[in-house]
């Protein structure tokens, strides 16, 4: 073991090439048994090359380790060597399982790939990092679930051929941003296509078996990176808009204002993700703070909000025909995360 792995083992548990008998009787009783952050490797056919996977970097997003489970127990063989990082073991064996992003007084995991590296979860993310450069994949897979319901997709800060090949063993549809937030698909950047695959809703067991699926392609296909054999035509949707909520804000989801909210969106707000909204459909309700308690940022700065939204009788309004997506019914993920991201309704960026 190198000096690297020995220095990680304070942080991560490793598995290589684990039996059914080690792995539990179901996603859950093996996410009992894991301690900690944990990297799986698994032998390929091809020993000079390994593809690599994250999941579960947020403990609420469980389709990643369902596939994943499944997958281990029917020991395929794939076709070049895998490696699997689980990050966010913690925050997910908090009772109940599967209900929690992050730990409560701890940091989202996908903010932390970058220096400084703080605290826990940077520790865990500067872990991750070493095992890639150790491994040297020729791709990465960060595989989560949307917060709310809505189609699969995927996001990158690449669009190449590449990149949109590994998107079409998932999905026909790519968001390429150029926001940095620290999140791990920006490994792209160390000249590995790495792409963030956005299964579906966290519930959702069409998004689970979309995980599997997807998966085995992945893991048994020579090549993936060509798009010639790409599975579907891939959209792209170009630099979206980020819509944040003031810390201090206030938001609910009801039919009708209550009158002591800053932001209302209906219960159902969720069936608008990849939907086109226009100027004529209402969003939701501002309070009497208006739009000042949202913020719109692209190309890492912060935009004119009312060239993104307007306000009419209290009521929000698309400025223009748009195509939002990422809309979440939890309230602590629309604050501590963001409200929404949105495109021009011809996938074009706003700004």
């Amino acid at each position: 073991m190198d000096i690297a792995a020995v220095s990680n083992s304070n942080v991560l548990d490793y598995l290589n090439n684990p039996s059914p008998q080690t792995l539990g009787r179901s996603p859950l009783e093996w996410l009992d048994q894991l301690q900690k952050p944990t990297v799986v490797r698994v032998a390929g056919r091809d020993r000079s090359r390994t593809r690599a996977m994250a999941t579960l970097l947020h403990g609420n997003e469980p389709s990643g380790l369902f596939a994943l489970h499944r997958w281990l127990l029917e020991q395929r063989t794939p076709e070049v060597n895998m490696l699997f990082l689980l990050g966010g073991i913690y925050p997910a064996k908090i009772p109940p399982p599967l209900s929690m992003r992050q730990l409560p007084e701890g940091r989202d995991l996908n903010r932390c790939f970058k220096e400084p590296f703080e605290g826990d979860e940077g520790a865990i993310a500067e872990a991750m990092l070493t095992e890639l450069r150790n491994a040297n994949p020729e791709c990465l897979l960060d595989v989560h679930n949307t917060s709310g319901t809505g189609p699969a997709f995927a996001v990158s800060i690449t669009n190449d051929a590449a990149h949109q090949a590994l998107t079409s063993l998932f999905t026909d549809r790519l968001i390429m941003t150029d926001l940095r937030l620290g999140a791990l698909m920006e490994y792209s950047e160390q000249e590995v296509p790495t792409v963030t695959i956005e299964c579906g809703g966290f519930q959702d067991d069409h998004a689970h078996q979309l995980a599997y699926e997807g998966l085995v392609r992945y893991s048994s296909r020579p090549d993936v990176l060509s798009l010639e054999k790409a599975e579907w035509d891939v959209t792209v949707l170009r630099n979206p808009i980020r819509v944040e909520l003031a810390p201090e804000a206030i938001i609910e989801y009801r039919l009708e204002p209550s009158g002591q909210a800053d932001v209302t969106f209906p219960p159902d707000i969720e069936h608008r993700n990849f939907g086109i909204v226009s100027p004529d459909d209402p969003l939701g309700w501002v309070g009497k703070k208006g739009l000042s308690i949202l913020t719109a940022i692209s190309h890492n700065r912060t935009e004119n909000m009312e060239q993104v939204l307007q306000v009419r009788d209290g009521q929000i309004y698309p400025a223009q025909a748009i195509r939002a997506f990422m809309i979440t019914t939890n309230p602590v993920i629309a604050k501590s995360d963001c409200l929404f991201y949105a495109v021009k309704a011809t996938g074009e960026p706003i700004f």
